[in-house]
């Protein structure tokens, strides 16, 4: 197994090539998360037992299901980032047919496979230094933040979650390279 930086591990021979992404390893960060999830779910049991329990007005009864809509909204986001801290991976396999990927939280995920031919402008995208971007991605519950895009029968499939500039620039050079191989030697 190689690495490409601290995130990016592949493993590969003439007939495939498979890369794991791996999510930033923080401690704090996971410790913080987990924090936080844990308050968030307090709070919504909280407020469930408070409706069940006290006699509440009509107006109340709304002020309460308003809140635990966007209570319900914020807790999957926060749960499932905290997932993808603590499990999460990016799974590419480069074969002899195409491009698989699965973005996955433990085993949990769905494989997607991606034929060379139909693949079309392989791009890098890296927000600027400083910019509003680059701040929002930074945050640990944000999950997105990928770095490698390509289009797809007009669709855009991205990858590589908060990978440095560096380490999207040789993991960019790498799969070009594959793609690259395994067109000329299917013509």
């Amino acid at each position: 197994m190689k690495w490409i930086g601290e995130r990016v591990s592949f493993v590969g021979d003439k007939n495939k090539l498979t890369i794991v992404i791996y999510p930033e390893n923080i401690t704090w960060v996971k410790g913080v998360m987990g924090a936080w999830v844990a308050m968030w779910f307090t709070i919504g049991v909280t407020v469930v037992w408070s409706y069940f329990t006290f006699k509440l007005t009509e107006q109340e009864q709304i002020i309460i299901y308003i809140f635990m809509a966007f209570w319900a909204y914020y807790a999957l986001k926060v749960t499932r980032s905290f997932f993808w801290l603590l499990w999460g991976r990016e799974l590419l396999k480069l074969d002899e047919t195409g491009l698989s990927y699965k973005r996955s939280i433990k085993s949990y995920g769905k494989s997607s496979q991606y034929f060379y031919e139909n693949i079309a402008k392989m791009e890098v995208h890296q927000p600027k230094e400083k910019s509003m971007q680059a701040v929002m991605e930074q945050s640990p519950w944000v999950k997105g933040g990928e770095r490698i895009d390509f289009q797809y029968f007009g669709k855009t499939i991205r990858f590589g979650r908060k990978l440095n500039k560096k380490d999207t620039e040789l993991l960019f050079k790498l799969i070009t390279k594959r793609i690259e191989e395994r067109l000329r030697k299917s013509k």
